[in-house]
């Protein structure tokens, strides 16, 4: 079933990319900061989508009517994954300031514990936020059901903690893969560009490794980017519907 979720997600996040490279623009302005809304917001359309949809369906991806809606529910996500990591933040700095009291090897053992802790709760902190937000979404958008901890902690019993901590993991993992795949392919084109025009005895080294670095930034940005956004949230939004 995990294996199916992928591909749904996959094939999902390519089927416009008119789509991705509008995300694109949205994520190249969020340094603006305003603009991130949007983005967050449009992947927690995706989200609706997934969790009233089914694997493997038909579900067009999303548009970008209502944005002031979009917009809206882009603040409310930003607010519950910033409220699920608090309690991990807590815990590493509650961790270092007893580990800044301590002599010695019993401070650094208390710090690499408090890492350890930290990053498990980490883990199931994003896990608790995006469950979360298909909760929200699935009880039509409310902000309340988003922090319905037993609620929320009911679905991942039905769906299994193992199965819910593999597939956040594993796309984290695949993320990672794609981002890491497309940069070298792109990097490896132009490093043959430039061997090619110094064996030429062309003076375009510089030139070449420049435009590479502009080229694979364009491509991160609005493509690969916002692709691998729209499959995370397609992801996990299937995931919610894999409850008994």
């Amino acid at each position: 079933m995990i294996l199916d979720i992928y591909k749904d997600a996959l094939e999902y996040s390519a089927k416009d990319w008119k789509t991705l490279v509008i995300l694109g623009v949205m994520c190249f302005f969020s340094l603006l900061l305003l603009p991130i809304f949007l983005v967050t917001g449009y992947n927690y359309r995706v989200i609706e989508n997934a969790v009233h949809g089914i694997i493997n369906g038909r579900d067009p991806l999303p548009g970008f009517e209502d944005l002031i809606d979009m917009f809206v529910d882009g603040i409310k996500v930003v607010i519950v994954q910033i409220a699920y990591l608090l309690v991990p933040c807590i815990v590493f700095i509650v961790c270092v300031i007893l580990g800044s009291q301590l002599p010695g090897f019993a401070a650094s053992a208390m710090i690499v514990i408090g890492c350890l802790i930290t990053f498990v709760l980490v883990v199931v902190a994003c896990l608790m936020s995006q469950m979360g937000l298909c909760h929200m979404a699935y009880n039509e958008g409310a902000f309340s059901k988003a922090f319905a901890i037993g609620e929320i902690k009911e679905v991942i019993d039905d769906i299994g903690w193992f199965e819910c901590i593999a597939t956040y993991l594993g796309l984290i993992i695949i993320t990672v893969v794609i981002s890491t795949v497309v940069t070298s392919i792109i990097y490896a084109i132009f490093a043959v560009f430039g061997i090619s025009g110094a064996l030429l005895g062309a003076d375009v080294m510089g030139g070449i490794f420049a435009l590479g670095i502009l080229i694979n930034t364009a491509i991160s940005m609005f493509i690969v980017g916002p692709y691998l956004s729209i499959f995370n949230a397609r992801s996990i939004g299937l995931l919610y519907t894999m409850q008994i």
